[in-house]
């Protein structure tokens, strides 16, 4: 049998899956792009052989790369069989310093020096990046959790979420023969039988799988994706040892107290599955290409059903430029403007039209045909807005636009994105101060990454409750603003949406004044029929809260306050007070005793509680000046 032949490899297009969650790089340590005729893979039931024996960290070195090859052994989890006793130490050894981290973070002496804000930011910066490194180490489940996590603003920290974002694959590239052994037990048939031709050399590869370029015996240029041997039992592993630390979190008095934790942890095990399963990821993307099927701006890469399986899925070999290598479109002719357009374009018309939203559209899963079409890769993450959530999202943007922070904070409570507490108004004046801040500036002039992070700041801490769809968006419309501003530096994704935006508040509904009135005369007629008929119901629940207890009345008596700060004060400098005078005296009876070296410890202990009783008074102090 012939190679396969690469007829664009001149012009260095990347495959479907040369994303972020694995490139060329990623294979064995080699970066750029491969011819990849110089490789032979006879499919007549003989081993593969490449024309070129030689590994491909020397064809690296020849091309003048200096990245080392991986190896198999580079990391624990990279084996045939896992040892649970092994990923157990790892995990929870991960979890424990982690912890031990955040204990330090609250200590003005491990500073070694002024506690300000700035430090603390720097040292959230340094605690994020090493989270993001252990993650990569830990492995494929530890790389889509954190990838997860980045969805979580109302979890962890900005400098947290920034971080997790950034987190993309780099794991080494499996063998072909164990690619192989999958194809034929997966598909039930050697796989010469399956394949005229079959690349040995895998185009990319990334923490789930792998992909190598094929050819059909019908001739059909297709690239064939297979999962990471054994992935499935490290998956079932990793997630049994995060429940019991789910479980710990939720129990915890402290972070369990208005966190699902063990809510947290079934997404993500529903996620991650559904991620792995290839059959899921095949009708995902015929859906898309079903979404899409009246543009003819978007393509679809078609999945071959016939050589498609839980672990192998086989797609159109369908190339482009990656939409954020400017200067290759540049070369191209084609219009980065207009690119930048239908980027925004294709995403809200997903989300708007559809319901039926790419999850992760970072520009490694975004391509460019040579006729100026948008080519999509890359679906094991989507998202879907339910026709309810998009009439409440619609209730949401109304109440945005009127400037309502209490119709905002009512449906966002109906959408699940906040909690009901008992006492709402911080929550209703910090949604007042987002809203008050964004209407204060035209539409267009709005950054979706500005928004995205006052939303995130004041979610931290309160009891906003993002659904992963939601963050999902969120983190799509930022990506795409920043590869619009890239291709265009005058790119607004606001200006973009205003058409859509439009469209969504009008709701269909005719836009002359007549009709405009009478629509919106319509709509306060409803609502006030709807509060009317809501009413005796929430009469009812009072009464019912009155009747059980439930309802609290919170009282501030600033002078009480006061008082109980000094109360608080005076009692831990009398404490210190007693341990400077029992300390102090024991060191005298030591050394009376001749036990000058063993009269160190006390005379020590003595001296650091000495201080802590000065620090006591001087907040006493401070206390009596506070009004």
């Amino acid at each position: 049998m012939s190679a396969v032949s690469d007829p664009s490899s001149s012009a260095k297009l990347p495959s479907p899956l040369d994303n972020g969650e694995g490139d060329l790089s990623h294979v064995e340590g080699m970066t750029g792009s491969l011819d990849t005729s110089a490789f032979e893979a006879p499919l007549d039931g003989s081993a593969p052989v490449p024309l070129a024996l030689a590994s491909t960290a020397s064809l690296a070195a020849a091309a003048g790369e200096k990245t080392p090859p991986f190896r198999q052994d580079s990391y624990r989890w990279n084996q045939g069989r896992y040892s649970r006793q092994r990923r157990f130490v790892d995990i929870w050894g991960f979890v424990l310093r982690l912890l031990w981290a955040r204990w330090l973070y609250g200590k003005a002496w491990s500073y070694g020096g002024a506690m300000t804000a700035e430090a603390q930011t720097a040292r959230r910066r340094e605690l994020a990046v090493w989270i993001r490194e252990t993650l990569l180490d830990l492995g494929p489940t530890f790389i889509k959790v954190g990838q997860l996590f980045s969805t979580r603003a109302d979890i962890f920290p900005i400098e947290f979420v920034e971080e997790l974002s950034k987190l993309q694959d780099r794991v080494p590239a499996f063998s072909y023969e164990q690619a192989r052994d999958i194809i034929e037990a997966d598909l039930g048939k050697p796989i010469h039988t399956l394949y005229r031709t079959f690349d040995p050399i895998p185009l990319a590869a990334a923490s789930l799988g792998q992909v190598h370029r094929a050819q059909t015996h019908s001739g059909d240029e297709v690239v064939v994706k297979v999962q990471r041997p054994g992935l499935r039992s490290l998956f079932t592993i990793d997630l049994s040892i995060l429940k019991g630390i789910a479980r710990y979190f939720q129990s915890h008095p402290s972070w369990g107290k208005g966190r699902d934790w063990l809510g947290i942890y079934e997404e993500c095990c529903r996620i991650l599955w559904e991620e792995i399963d290839y059959l899921n990821e095949g009708r995902n993307a015929d859906t898309f290409r079903r979404n899409f099927r009246g543009e003819d701006w978007v393509n679809v890469p078609r999945v071959f059903w016939r050589l498609t399986s839980s672990r192998v899925v086989t797609l159109e070999y369908m190339p482009g430029i990656k939409i954020s290598h400017y200067d290759a479109l540049e070369a191209a002719g084609l219009d980065r403007k207009r690119l930048a357009r239908l980027g925004a374009q294709a995403y809200l018309h997903q989300l708007l039209n559809n319901g039926f939203f790419h999850a992760d559209p970072h520009p490694g899963n975004v391509a460019v045909g040579l006729d100026g079409s948008l080519i999509f890769y890359d679906f094991g993450m989507m998202g879907q807005v339910q026709p309810m959530t998009r009439q409440r999202l619609m209730s949401t943007f109304m109440g945005v636009a009127r400037r309502d922070a209490g119709q905002v904070m009512d449906s966002l409570v109906e959408l699940g994105a906040l909690a009901q507490v008992d006492d709402m108004s911080p929550v209703r004046r910090s949604i007042q101060y987002i809203l008050d801040n964004f209407m204060d500036r035209p539409f267009e002039e709005q950054s979706i990454h500005a928004i995205s992070d006052d939303l995130y700041a004041v979610a931290y801490d309160q009891p906003f409750r993002f659904p992963a769809t939601f963050t999902f968006v969120m983190r799509a419309f930022s990506t795409l603003e920043g590869v619009g501003k890239g291709l265009d530096p005058e790119f607004n994704f606001m200006e973009a949406a205003k058409p859509f935006a439009a469209q969504l508040m009008s709701n269909g509904n005719p836009t002359d004044g007549a009709n405009s009135l009478l629509g919106e005369l319509g709509r306060q007629a409803a609502q006030v029929s709807t509060s009317a008929l809501g009413l005796p119901r929430r009469i009812e629940d009072t009464l019912d809260k009155l009747e059980r207890g439930d309802i609290r009345v919170r009282v501030r008596s600033i002078e009480t306050d006061r008082v109980l700060r000094r109360i608080s004060g005076v009692t831990m400098a009398n404490n210190y007070a007693i341990l400077v005078g029992a300390f102090t005296l024991s060191a005298t009876v030591l050394v009376l005793s001749e036990f000058v070296w063993l009269a160190l410890v006390p005379g020590v202990l003595a001296a650091g509680t000495g201080i802590a009783f000065l620090r006591a008074v001087l907040q006493v102090n401070r206390a009596d000046r506070l009004p």
